[in-house]
C-alpha cells in the first residue's frame, strides 16, 4: 500500500517588514519537528508559489489534524488547503484537496 503523504500548502506571503521575510516558515519547520502523533515526509520548500510541507506516518485523521493545526498557527498566512496524497504521486499537488480553517 503506498505511503500517505499531506501536503500542507501555504501562500508565500511577506508577513515581516524587517529581516527574513516569511518568519512563519521557521515557525511551521520547528512545530513539525516536535511532533509525536506524524513525522516530516520531506523538507518543505517553494512550488509554484506556495510554499508546501509534507507530513506523514500516521493515518489520514492525524495528518489532517496536523495540518489544521498548522493553518492556525500564529502569523500562518490565510488561505492554507492541504491535499491528501502518496509518497508515489508522479507530481506534487496531485489527490484530495482539504480546506483547513474557516
Amino acid at each position: 500500500m503506498d505511503e500517505l503523504v499531506v501536503e500542507i500548502w501555504v501562500p508565500l506571503v511577506r508577513t515581516a517588514t524587517e529581516g527574513y521575510p516569511f518568519p512563519w516558515i521557521e515557525d511551521i519547520e520547528a512545530f513539525l519537528e516536535d511532533l509525536d502523533q506524524a513525522e516530516v515526509f520531506d523538507d518543505g520548500e517553494e512550488i509554484g508559489g506556495p510554499y508546501v510541507f509534507f507530513v506523514s506516518g500516521a493515518d489520514e485523521e492525524v495528518l489532517l489534524s496536523v495540518a489544521g493545526q498548522v493553518a492556525a498557527l500564529p502569523g500562518v498566512p490565510g488561505e492554507v488547503y492541504a491535499m491528501v496524497t502518496s509518497a508515489d504521486a508522479p507530481e506534487f499537488g496531485q489527490g484530495r484537496k482539504v480546506v483547513l480553517g474557516p
